[in-house]
């Protein structure tokens, strides 16, 4: 009898055509169980009056500064882990968002490679860098990193793939779409980043090269720079999986945030948020949120897929989209999916802790990227993005007119300088000119062309 028996027919179908298209055991063990959590009552649900707001947790600035060779030894057995998976189509972009330029000549991979460089420099540590890709992110990325020879690793490879799985229809089965096939597949979250490296053969390879902590950051956040004093609360306190977390701010009110559920700490994301439960928002009560910098301990994670495959148990995310993106009329299907920082509730020992802003710099949107890209930030030699002001400007563009980057490149060819602004609104079709200055909380309502040099 099929492993899949207890399973009705539509998810059978999905775990066939998983497995016709030649997924590895672990790979099937862990879709197995996403279905089997949708299955669930509440599926993918976390509720507001399940959840009891976090403690104070331990904070990065009280931890403290390792010796130069205790430095060395943490961190020469650590790697930097990107994930690097995404392609920028919320930004209109069609190849890998890590090559978008953010300072004149330097994209988001050349910053990271600049980082890991100079950190390995600053503590003579190994420190090997790896890129969690895609297929559609893969060549691209690699070709890059080849700017910096000193980079690469003579063992460890630069990458491995993250998996797919999948959508799925509304009544359970995978989704046909004869016109483009590659759309009836996604990617089940980074989540998927404990079974791709254990399926892709860098779990086991890492370990045998003595590497035993993994730092993981997105790739579009470039204050997450490996810090020793993390690497070497892990080692001394045998913490096997920590995250970092900012206090909230109302930006981080759509971002997910720790909480209790009947003693253990969880992380709640938008998406497990049930129809009508208005707490989500309420960053005074949830005071901790996820920068999606996790640390966590490659022996213990092999100790637990050796115990169950598909581990670590990761609560499910519902993700319900069109198989085409780009078509609101296609067919609606589910994508299932899990956080990687999910973990933190289910890894006995696991740990939060909480960060400065300055480690928490992602760019999601081109306000972001406008931000970036003026001089409200320095790009220093050794890749570390410098604030030259206390708190960053918040800056929001009409999104009829800045959203994809192609129309944002042709209206502000050139960063207005920001480093003395609190807020920028923009509102309507307006086009900057070079060297314009922005000062305090400034409002601009187009259509209207901003001349050179004008100080608003």
């Amino acid at each position: 009898m099929s492993s899949d028996a207890h399973l009705s027919d539509q998810f059978a179908e999905t775990l066939s055509k998983m497995r016709s298209a030649g997924a590895h055991a672990m790979e099937l063990a862990a879709l197995r169980r996403r279905i089997e959590q949708l299955s669930e009552p509440g599926a993918g649900e976390l509720p507001g009056n399940e959840l009891e707001p976090l403690d104070d947790i331990s904070r990065l600035v009280d931890l403290p500064e390792p010796d130069a060779e205790e430095a060395r030894r943490v961190l020469d057995r650590t790697a930097v882990l990107k994930l690097n998976g995404g392609l920028g189509t919320s930004m209109g972009l069609t190849g890998p968002k890590s090559l978008l330029e953010i300072k004149p000549g330097k994209t988001f991979l050349d910053v990271i490679a600049m980082q890991v460089l100079s950190t390995r420099e600053k503590y003579n540590a190994r420190l090997p860098l790896i890129l969690m890709n895609s297929a559609g992110t893969r060549e691209p990325s690699l070709e890059l990193l080849k700017r910096y020879p000193d980079l690469a690793d003579e063992v460890i490879p630069a990458d491995f793939l993250q998996g797919r799985e999948p959508k799925i229809t509304a009544d359970g089965r995978p989704v046909e779409w004869p016109a483009n096939p590659e759309l009836e597949w996604c990617p089940p979250g980074h989540g998927d980043i404990y079974i791709a490296l254990a399926v892709s053969g860098m779990l086991d390879l890492l370990l045998a090269q003595g590497i035993r902590w993994c730092f993981v950051s997105n790739a579009d956040n470039l204050g997450a720079l490996p810090d020793a004093r993390i690497a070497a609360w892990l080692a001394q306190e045998n913490i096997p999986f920590a995250m970092e977390t900012v206090l909230g701010t109302a930006a981080d009110r759509k971002g997910g945030h720790l909480a209790r559920r009947a003693g253990r700490i969880v992380l709640r994301e938008s998406a497990q948020v049930p129809d009508g439960d208005d707490s989500f928002g309420d960053v005074a009560k949830w005071r901790f949120f996820n920068t999606n910098n996790i640390w966590f301990d490659l022996e213990r994670l092999k100790e637990l897929q050796d115990a169950d495959p598909a581990a670590p148990v990761l609560p499910l995310i519902v993700n319900r989209k069109t198989v085409d993106p780009a078509d609101s009329a296609s067919t609606p299907v589910i994508q299932l999916e899990t956080a990687m920082g999910a973990a933190i509730g289910s890894v006995e020992g696991a740990r939060a802790i909480e960060i400065p802003r300055s480690r928490f710099a992602p760019v999601k949107t081109t306000d972001d990227l406008l931000v970036v890209r003026s001089d409200a930030y320095v790009l220093d030699p050794g890749g570390e993005l410098i604030p030259e002001c206390i708190t960053p400007p918040v800056v929001s563009l009409s999104k009829e007119f800045y959203k994809l980057l192609p129309d944002f490149d042709a209206r502000i060819p050139s960063a207005p300088s920001l480093k003395e602004c609190t807020s920028l609104e923009v509102e309507g079709d307006v086009t900057f000119g070079k060297n314009v200055v922005v000062r305090g909380d400034v409002k601009i309502t187009g259509p209207k062309t901003i001349p050179d040099g004008e100080i608003l």
